[in-house]
């Protein structure tokens, strides 16, 4: 196993697509607000201003260089993979701005921890904490447990008119979904 959080392993396990998110499309997101690495808060619920989308990607948690994963993180179907996810997001945010879409990651870590990685990662567009699990509740996002954590699976919803219009789950391999996420937008102008 790499040391580099960006390196994903090749023999990581492809998360099944067990159904917790089939009930997503078309649901209409809670008018929540989270706190941002931006400052203050965000809306969840609708695109921020100048945009038509937001796609807001959940991933379970954001490594750091200094601490060790959690045990047995690799062998988790869609655990590992947060940093590189980040990166290609942030590698294809001018795009999918002109395509219309603001991006924003969502974890269930706090927004000092956050704010960490985002700094650390070049991030251009704010991460959300749900530490709460506010959003994850009233959403019905499907969950797993480790090392006492609550952690949300991999997933990334494509938010227009204060509708879902689309979701990604399960999301694999994480370090090349922003391309798909980026080909699907382009594909459905809006």
């Amino acid at each position: 196993m790499s040391d580099n959080l960006r390196d994903l392993p090749g023999d990581l396990p492809v998360p099944d697509d067990d159904g917790a998110a089939a009930h997503l499309p078309g649901r209409m997101p809670p008018a929540l607000e989270l706190a941002s690495t931006h400052g203050g808060v965000m809306r969840v619920d609708r695109a921020p201003e100048g945009f038509s989308r937001l796609v807001l990607y959940a991933y379970p948690r954001t490594g750091r260089p200094d601490e060790p994963l959690p045990d047995g993180w690799d062998t988790i179907p869609g655990a590992r993979g947060c940093t590189p996810e980040s990166c290609g997001f942030r590698d294809h945010s001018a795009e999918l701005g002109a395509a219309g879409a603001a991006v924003a990651g969502v974890s269930t870590q706090d927004t000092a921890y956050q704010a960490e990685a985002a700094r650390r990662l070049g991030l251009p567009f704010p991460l959300l904490s749900d530490a709460d699990l506010r959003l994850t509740t009233a959403l019905g996002l499907p969950t797993f447990e480790v090392a006492g954590l609550t952690l949300t699976k991999r997933l990334t919803l494509v938010i227009a008119g204060g509708i879902i219009e689309h979701v990604f789950y399960p999301v694999f391999p994480p370090d090349r979904h922003a391309d798909e996420v980026l080909a699907w937008v382009q594909a459905h102008p809006l």
